[in-house]
């Protein structure tokens, strides 16, 4: 009797153990053994010519607005203006850090500093709401209330053009971290183009 209980439990473990691997194999079909391969395209998200074009523009537009923005720090007398530059070099200044690596990144180059007309030519037209030289030149030489008034006018442009560059980066792009950005570039600059309108009004 014993050896037959034994033969009988032996059998059952036996079951066991080939049920137990039909689900290994199973379960190398189910979703959630899938998620690393679906998951990897985000990983290894490649950027397009779109990409590459944002952040080749988008560098030296930054570059000029917080030129913009160190003028007044230096030369205004408003403390609301003072505060809207400060904002707007905090923000853009860690972009341009995070632009230029992903340009290194995908083995593109980094616009040189001061290279804002060569970048402009090179994708075959004007930066949006880019300020020329000769208007960068009558800004420095501006103080006070003449400064605060200036800058916001020449701003809400430079804005403006940044948030129809970022636009495009949002329809054409490809490169899931520079479509978050182009994000955020839109959804901030126009609160502060609605800011600065406020202040010219005021």
């Amino acid at each position: 009797m014993n050896k037959r209980i034994l033969a009988i439990a032996a059998t059952v473990l036996l079951g066991t153990a080939a049920c137990g691997g039909n689900d290994d194999k199973a379960d190398g079909g189910m979703p959630g053994h899938d998620m690393p391969s679906s998951a990897a395209p985000s990983a290894t998200a490649k950027q397009n010519a779109q990409d590459v074009m944002f952040a080749q523009m988008m560098i030296p537009h930054h570059r000029q607005a917080v030129e913009m923005s160190k003028v007044v720090a230096a030369g205004s007398a408003d403390a609301e203006v003072k505060r809207l530059a400060a904002q707007i070099e905090r923000a853009q200044g860690p972009e341009i850090e995070t632009m230029s690596g992903w340009l290194r990144q995908w083995d593109e180059p980094v616009p040189a500093e001061g290279a804002e007309q060569p970048a402009m030519s090179h994708h075959g037209g004007g930066m949006a709401g880019m300020m020329t030289p000769e208007q960068m030149a009558g800004f420095k030489k501006l103080k006070g209330k003449a400064l605060d008034r200036r800058f916001l006018t020449m701003m809400i442009e430079h804005h403006e053009g940044a948030v129809t560059m970022a636009q495009e980066e949002q329809a054409k792009g490809s490169y899931p971290a520079a479509k978050t950005m182009a994000g955020e570039i839109v959804r901030t600059q126009q609160d502060e183009i609605a800011a600065m309108k406020k202040m010219l009004r005021g």
